[in-house]
């Protein structure tokens, strides 16, 4: 790595370290830790959970896929933007609402949980381990994402790149909270969107004008489907619905809308732009990428200047970072602040904050221990995660905040049906089994809910507790 590049990199990780550290001071008690206190300013609720969201898929997965298959691959985006749109604009403000009159749930368990009444230890201990299940495969696709980073630029092997980068972001994730999560987001999401435009603009303007076709690729109806639908894993990512509880007002979140969206369709179009121009640019440079994923690494290091490149990089570090200092902090909330509970064992609030710091580290090690296999690809994995966490939590989650009757049966059905949908699905092959996991394993989800519930009689405890968190809205 040239002296300039690593310099970048050195004054990436000290502006990360100084947010951690403020973070620290302002860090109390586990609301604080798990929330940030509620307090969140829209511009920063709204690009922490725009960044948490993309991850190093942005800067990684998808021109990767364009670069290999071309832009047929955009009906991914076509998607995800939708999804994000109905999420900010009908599950957000009721979410905030909800979230903070049921008791100041902390977690989609707890909200669940509160919003059934009564001892829910059952859908408590489901909806936790789905948490983990999933989010440990999510994890791991982040440290594969900043493995592949560290191993293309510093010239690391590939399990010294992976610990280095669990080491990383385990740190200021457990010294730092909600709050270091939130703000180095905040940071990272516009060091992201600033990389795509300016990397898709320079290759755009280096590719000689005879080789400045563009790959559109051949997709199939099945396909186009699988890559729309998944903008209804939305509904139930945990890490980007803990910024709609933790945002600082209902009457922010329009706003916070605005500027997500916004930074997502120019960061998505950065990020399509370089997976379009790269396969034309390394063509015509007669040189070729063994990892489709690696093209805006390479396209960095060919255009920009090594300062700029190492900037350029850390905004990779910064997409990988901003999505797992998130799952990180979720997985650590659901283990420490809901499973005690079912055991009637109320452990003070300085026990659970050092518990949850602990409980990182533990995690951040298990999902470092996935991620060893240098040839996972970040796009499978992710895919893999997104599909069960969005169809076990979003029909879930839409059910318990919209429909009174939803029983606590109902949402287990839910739950347990749209893990195990994803798990059998995705080792189907042919035909409608081409279709992405996550579409049937939602809608089945949402058929066991709302069957489970109707069959049940109306539990009074349920529908109070859900007029409850409507009274809030006003």
């Amino acid at each position: 790595m040239a002296p300039a590049t690593a310099a970048a990199f050195i004054a990436y990780f000290v502006v990360i370290a100084g947010i951690g550290y403020a973070s620290l001071k302002r860090t109390h008690g586990l609301d604080d830790y798990a929330i940030g206190g509620r307090s969140l300013k829209a511009p920063v609720a709204a690009l922490s959970a725009g960044a948490s969201d993309m991850s190093g898929w942005l800067l990684l997965g998808l021109p990767g896929a364009v670069y290999a298959l071309g832009l047929s691959q955009s009906w991914i985006v076509i998607g995800l933007v939708a999804g994000a749109w109905c999420n900010w604009k009908w599950v957000a403000p009721r979410l905030r609402h909800a979230s903070a009159a049921l008791d100041g749930a902390r977690s989609l368990p707890q909200l669940f949980a509160r919003r059934m009444g009564g001892d829910r230890r059952a859908l408590t201990v489901v909806a936790t381990l789905v948490v983990l299940g999933f989010f440990t495969l999510y994890t791991a696709a982040g440290f594969v994402a900043g493995a592949k980073l560290f191993s293309t630029t510093l010239g690391l092997d590939y399990a010294t790149a992976l610990w280095l980068g669990v080491a990383a972001i385990m740190l200021y994730t457990a010294v730092g909270g909600f709050l270091a999560v939130s703000w180095t987001d905040f940071f990272q999401a516009l060091l992201m969107m600033g990389a795509l435009t300016v990397v898709a603009v320079l290759a755009f303007a280096e590719l000689p004008a005879e080789r400045a076709d563009i790959a559109i690729g051949a997709i199939a109806p099945v396909g186009a489907v699988s890559l729309a639908a998944w903008g209804l894993g939305y509904f139930g990512q945990p890490h980007v619905l803990a910024r709609f509880m933790a945002i600082e007002s209902v009457a922010a979140v329009p706003r916070a809308r605005r500027i997500c969206m916004s930074w997502m369709v120019v960061s998505s179009a950065g990020a399509l732009a370089v997976g379009v121009l790269g396969a034309p640019y390394f063509a015509a440079t007669g040189t070729g990428l063994a990892d489709p994923e690696t093209v805006f690494i390479a396209l960095c290091q060919a255009l920009l200047h090594p300062a700029v490149a190492g900037f350029a990089v850390a905004a990779i570090l910064a997409a990988v970072m901003s999505t797992v200092d998130s799952q990180l902090l979720v997985t650590a909330t659901a283990l420490v602040d809901d499973l005690p509970r079912i055991w009637k064992r109320v452990p003070s609030e300085r026990q659970l904050l050092v518990a949850s710091r602990l409980t990182v580290v533990a995690v951040a090690a298990a999902a470092g221990t996935v991620a060893t296999d240098p040839d996972s690809q970040v796009l499978g994995l992710v895919a893999y995660a997104w599909a069960g966490l969005g169809a076990s939590f979003g029909p879930a989650l839409l059910f318990t905040l919209f429909w009174r009757r939803t029983s606590a049966n109902g949402l287990i059905a839910g739950m347990v049906v749209g893990a195990t949908t994803v798990v059998g699905w995705r080792g189907l092959e042919g035909g409608v089994f081409d279709l992405y996991e996550l579409l049937p394993a939602f809608l089945a989800a949402c058929l066991a809910i709302w069957v489970i519930s109707l069959v049940e009689s109306g539990d009074p405890a349920s529908e109070r507790a859900f007029d409850r968190s409507l009274a809030s809205a006003g």
